[in-house]
């Protein structure tokens, strides 16, 4: 039995191509709005949008589905996160996890300088990297906006809509931090913790005893392991080491104290933060 190949029409063809073409313009439009509309709900609606410093595209090694699981799936919109931060004191430890996440995720990053401030130095209007070319925005998996402002503490909203910001450093880092995917168990998590607070509360802010105290502290687990909780960088590492940087008292640590922020800034998400010092 003879077999026919039915033949399309060549109008109807060019017509559903056309279609395919307007279908993928308003997805990209739907993902722009969707970016201007987070940020005019940011309570940095003034900030002057002319004053975009640089975006920078981070390589893609991982699938955004991971993404999806841990912070819901949003159909055509970026997920969005915005950080407003002093530029006198620089939240090194958020900077040390942009870099993190960037060799998980497609990030779109961009930093910007809020009205607020009158002056932010060159190296901080560069520290997400020089400007590269953009890409639509739906190609990202993330977008992470930095803002120069004059807050008193780092701020942080992720879903704009529908959560109050997350204020503090510390906790910050730990929102970001999740986004790598790590697991732990209770006791490991509570250790996590327990430095996170203490290299805040005591190491930065305590008076000289206490700070004696936690770098004592810190000694003697690191001369046990590697990092400060086990034989694997966590946030713990991060921004124990952001605090000392921040202090500039890293010269003054003890010896297994010293031998560990080597270890630190011999990876790259660190050493390229360094720069950011000078």
């Amino acid at each position: 039995m003879p077999m026919y190949k039915e033949e399309v029409d060549p109008s109807l063809q060019a017509l559903e191509a056309r279609q395919e073409l307007i279908l993928k313009r308003l997805y990209e439009l739907k993902s722009a709005v969707d970016g201007l509309s987070k940020m005019t709900q940011t309570p940095d609606a003034d900030i002057d949008v002319t004053n975009i410093i640089q975006t920078n595209d981070c390589s893609l090694t991982a699938s955004g589905a991971d993404l999806d699981v841990m912070l819901g799936k949003d159909y055509g919109a970026l997920k969005d996160v915005v950080i407003n931060a002093n530029p006198s004191l620089p939240p090194l430890s958020l900077l040390v996890l942009h870099n993190l996440l960037c060799e998980r995720y497609k990030i779109l990053s961009a930093v910007h300088t809020h009205s607020s401030v009158k002056s932010v130095p060159e190296n901080l209007l560069k520290c997400f990297g020089e400007q590269t070319k953009k890409q639509p925005r739906h190609e990202y998996q993330l977008g992470f906006t930095l803002i120069w402002k004059d807050v008193p503490k780092p701020q942080m909203k992720f879903s704009v809509q529908t959560m109050c910001p997350i204020e503090g450093e510390g906790n910050i880092a730990r929102f970001l931090f999740s986004l790598l995917g790590h697991k732990y168990n209770a006791v490991t998590s509570t250790l996590i913790d327990s430095w996170v607070d203490t290299a805040f509360f005591q190491l930065r802010e305590g008076n000289s005893k206490e700070k004696g105290a936690v770098l004592r502290s810190m000694n003697a687990a690191l001369g046990k392991t590697a990092w400060l909780v086990g034989n694997e960088l966590t946030i713990a590492d991060i921004v124990a080491w952001s605090v000392l940087q921040q202090m500039g008292s890293a010269n003054a640590a003890p010896a297994n104290v010293q031998k560990w922020m080597k270890s630190c800034e011999n990876l790259a998400p660190f050493s390229s933060i360094l720069s950011l010092l000078k």
